[in-house]
């Protein structure tokens, strides 16, 4: 396994994102496909220069991250049919755009899947990645759910109901932790092959309240709103919250992952700080695998 960071959560550009992540001593980093890496305005020239950057760091890009929030404000993902044709367009421009990254995966929140494969929302989900695992097997890449929003086994589950084998998993656990109430070290073992990526998050449950709730108030506010949710759950620097590190760690190895550990760190007052530290907690952590 390697680790990375969130070139964005520097605070200081996609380039500049790019030099700290390597001064830390990540050997990749994930990008947003929003603000500088909009793929609907982003140039040649810019797309140039990122590549020459990473070159330059030794960092490998590991994914882009689709932000559906962006494109459709107060949406939910992919949840509601009549918003989908814009989301899923979007979508297929930032898999072209990772690929000219010299990258294959792709991760994003689609919404919240719901229990009932009946459900008009679980029926648009379907319909809408079912077009997206089309495009991704087309140019050999991957849609990467992010876990949080529902159960491990439940997001296995519809990832299964896709044809073409493109839709996988962005494994976090905190999220899992915070969020949901499922369990992070079990869940490896439930997702297995379908992990592609993951996110090396932290943190703690306060009071259960369930992920409708909770990535309802997100879907609405962004990410500013999570400071209305602070009874609730908390992000932590990693190794100071609830995450088994680990015996998380150890579960990505026994199925097999040698991906990237991304370390994302979404609510800081110095994320830059946080990451560094991360950085240096997840080597102590691989040297005892």
């Amino acid at each position: 396994m390697k680790i990375a960071t969130f070139a964005d959560w520097f605070g200081v550009g996609t380039i500049e994102g790019i030099r700290e992540s390597a001064r830390c001593g990540a050997q990749g980093v994930q990008l947003q496909a929003w603000r500088e890496l909009n793929p609907y305005e982003i140039t040649q020239e810019k797309i140039a220069e990122i590549k020459k950057a990473a070159a330059e760091e030794g960092q490998t890009i590991t994914a882009l991250c689709g932000e559906l929030h962006e494109v459709n404000p107060g949406g939910h993902g992919l949840e509601k049919a009549e918003d989908n044709p814009r989301q899923v367009d979007y979508l297929k421009c930032v898999f072209d755009l990772a690929k000219q990254l010299d990258c294959s995966v792709v991760t994003t929140h689609i919404g919240i899947i719901p229990e009932s494969k009946e459900s008009l929302t679980y029926k648009a989900l379907q319909e809408a990645c079912e077009e997206l695992s089309v495009y991704a097997k087309k140019i050999d890449a991957r849609l990467a759910i992010e876990t949080g929003p529902e159960p491990v086994t439940r997001l296995c589950e519809f990832a299964d109901s896709i044809p073409g084998g493109r839709i996988a998993v962005n494994y976090d656990p905190a999220n899992l932790i915070m969020v949901t109430n499922d369990d992070e070290v079990k869940g490896v073992h439930t997702a297995g092959a379908r992990i592609v990526h993951t996110h090396a998050k932290d943190g703690i449950m306060k009071k259960y309240v369930g992920p409708e709730y909770i990535y309802g108030v997100f879907a609405e506010g962004g990410i500013e709103a999570i400071s209305a949710l602070v009874n609730y759950f908390a992000e932590t620097p990693l190794g100071q919250g609830s995450v088994r590190w680990r015996e998380y760690l150890s579960a990505l190895k026994e199925i097999g992952y040698d991906g990237y550990l991304t370390i994302e760190r979404e609510v800081s007052k110095d994320a830059a700080a946080d990451i560094k530290m991360a950085v240096t907690f997840l080597k102590d952590q691989l040297t005892k695998l």
